[in-house]
């Protein structure tokens, strides 16, 4: 391999483990370094079948101690992972471990898909998985020490039987943003972004009414968005208009003719928008009752409860898991999202509750898949059904195993009207920031600029209630967020009772190149916007009290508030804002085509 400085992985040892943990002596690993890139082939030269644990592609000693700083992302979306090797925290709210129940290795903390450890402020060294067609890979921290791991799902390798495995690369240099780069790079020529005829803006009914939404809702905000904002293109219909968990071509109570509401919707000019949860089926679901053979199983061949093995669901659990290897399962996918597609008129879906397509566990019709294959599988037939010119938006859904499959991905936990969450999905997305438009489109969740009292769900089902006092500071700091992000704008307020200051917000978010900012370093202060003929800054002060921020112009030139417009000056080299609110951010525009450079 050509890297300098990297000589653990060049020391490092390979091996497999059997079902039993003990190293199979006659299984070998093939390992073929192309620059920073390795690919890997697993081979049984013994006389007989063995069942593999896992794949330990690199194991031994490294420089990097338990104060080293790391990210790491997590299998699951809401997962995410900071601080030091010896005192890992989260990022996010849910831990892969404790939430989804995934197995943990004594001795390591374990990150998934790829690290980015950064031993001194301008010293970076990223190692990651740049596939994910079968296997989950894992990267194993701990001081002193590491492991770089593809689970083997205890499959059996049978005598003189050889797999393909998932590739990995390892870059190292001073510039955290361009290391992000050539990883995404790798990435997507291993699973090319499906592509879009644009960035789909729009309203979500989810924050203003939650699973007690109604027609009524519908209709009341899509003669407001018509009004008022008709920039927001697609009427989301989120959790609340379905019979049961399952049943997604059956109306709830509160709705009547989901065919005829959608067809109502572009009648207006407008696109709907559906939710669908694909994976999952409640027990009173007549999609259950009818076809539990489609559903992963336990032993005894009984669908298999999700609190079984993991999480149970936020409502209306314990769900049970459709099986994506089963051709049965998998035409009905193909005839929900066909029938939405059309006869209901709908070409954007969002995708929730993904990851029960791919957690580990239980009997699936096809033994020897994975669930990664699984998952993937169920997701082809999602595509075929919706169409391959709909937009499919993956949300609660694993990460590396969704590449390809999806052209939007939610990168945040569900927002909420509280400062702590503001600051989370800040933390969160900001971390992801590098994902956009390179593996899929992002969507940092929605904006809300308005306090409300509402009955709202969480991903793990805590019920928040009550009246919510966000201040207009920390709303500012919300909204450029969305702005910083780069990605999707969905509005999550009551339209139809909006204030003409935070409509006017609005529709000035949307008029942004969605191009995801560039931070000076991770501590998320300062974000640069690269549009054609302009710069956005985005200046964060996440404390809580006033600081001031500055910013090293690249170029000088003429600067404005991009909210308002309000002209700031003529400036070059730095630009300083002296009194900054706690929990508070800006954003400045500017116009370097009037400075002489």
């Amino acid at each position: 391999m050509q890297l300098t400085g990297i000589q653990f992985i060049q020391d490092a040892v390979s091996m497999v483990r059997d079902a039993e943990g003990k190293t199979a002596e006659h299984v070998r690993i093939l390992t073929e370094w192309k620059g920073e890139t390795a690919s890997f082939r697993i081979v049984n030269e013994g006389n007989h079948a063995v069942s593999i644990k896992e794949i330990v592609l690199f194991k031994g000693a490294w420089p990097y101690t338990g104060s080293t700083k790391f990210y790491g992302e997590g299998y699951s979306m809401l997962s995410q992972y900071g601080g030091a090797i010896g005192e890992p925290k989260m990022i996010g709210k849910f831990d892969d471990r404790k939430h989804y129940k995934l197995p943990a290795t004594e001795g390591f903390f374990t990150a998934y898909n790829f690290v980015l450890l950064s031993p001194e402020p301008a010293r970076h060294l990223l190692m990651g998985f740049t596939s994910c067609h079968c296997y989950t890979g894992e990267i194993r921290l701990a001081d002193g020490h590491f492991e770089v791991v593809l689970d083997g799902e205890q499959l059996v390798l049978e005598s003189g039987q050889s797999w393909d495995l998932e590739s990995f690369a390892i870059f190292e240099g001073s510039d955290r943003e361009a290391l992000l780069e050539q990883y995404a790079a790798q990435l997507e020529t291993n699973h090319p972004r499906l592509e879009t005829s644009g960035i789909p803006n729009g309203w979500c009914s989810w924050y203003c009414f939650g699973p007690e939404v109604t027609e009524q809702d519908i209709f009341n905000n899509l003669r407001a968005i018509g009004e008022q904002v008709p920039q927001l293109k697609y009427i989301q219909i989120d959790d609340g208009y379905q019979a049961y968990m399952g049943d997604w071509l059956t109306p709830g109570k509160s709705f009547s003719d989901m065919e005829k509401l959608c067809k109502q919707i572009k009648a207006e000019g407008f696109e709907p928008a559906i939710w669908v949860a694909p994976f999952i089926a409640q027990e009173e679901s007549a999609v259950f009752k009818e076809h539990p053979d489609w559903f992963i199983q336990d032993d005894e061949g009984k669908p298999l409860a999700s609190n079984r093995i993991s999480f149970g669901g936020w409502r209306q659990g314990p769900w049970y898991m459709l099986d994506g290897t089963h051709p049965e399962a998998r035409d009905y996918l193909r005839h929900v999202f066909r029938t939405m597609r059309q006869e209901w008129g709908c070409h954007y879906f969002k995708l929730d509750a993904n990851m029960w397509g791919a957690l580990p566990g239980g009997r699936r019709y096809i033994a020897e898949a994975t669930k990664v294959e699984a998952y993937r599988m169920g997701m082809e037939a999602v595509l075929e059904g919706a169409g391959h010119d709909s937009f499919l938006l993956g949300c609660n859904a694993p990460m590396w195993p969704s590449l390809g499959t999806v052209h939007g991905m939610r990168v945040t936990g569900d927002i909420a009207r509280k400062w702590p969450v503001f600051a989370l999905l800040a933390a969160e997305g900001f971390s992801r920031n590098w994902q956009h438009n390179r593996l899929w489109i992002n969507d940092p969740d929605c904006i809300v600029l308005e306090n409300r009292n509402i009955k709202l769900i969480d991903p793990d089902g805590t019920v928040r209630r009550g009246l919510s006092s966000i201040t207009p500071d920390e709303f500012m700091f919300h909204a450029a967020y969305i702005v910083a992000s780069g990605g999707m704008v969905l509005s999550g307020d009551d339209m139809a009772n909006m204030t003409e200051r935070n409509l006017d917000m609005v529709k000035k978010a949307l008029t942004t190149r969605n191009i995801a900012a560039r931070f000076d370093d991770d501590s998320f202060r300062v974000g640069r916007v690269y549009e054609p003929d302009r710069q956005l800054l985005c200046l964060f002060n996440w404390e809580e009290t006033p600081a001031a921020l500055s910013i090293t112009l690249d170029k000088s030139g003429d600067v404005e508030d991009f909210w308002t417009g309000e002209p700031l000056g003529r400036f070059e080299g730095q630009l300083t804002l002296t009194d900054m609110p706690g929990h508070s951010a800006r954003v400045l525009v500017l116009n370097p085509s009037s400075a002489a450079n």
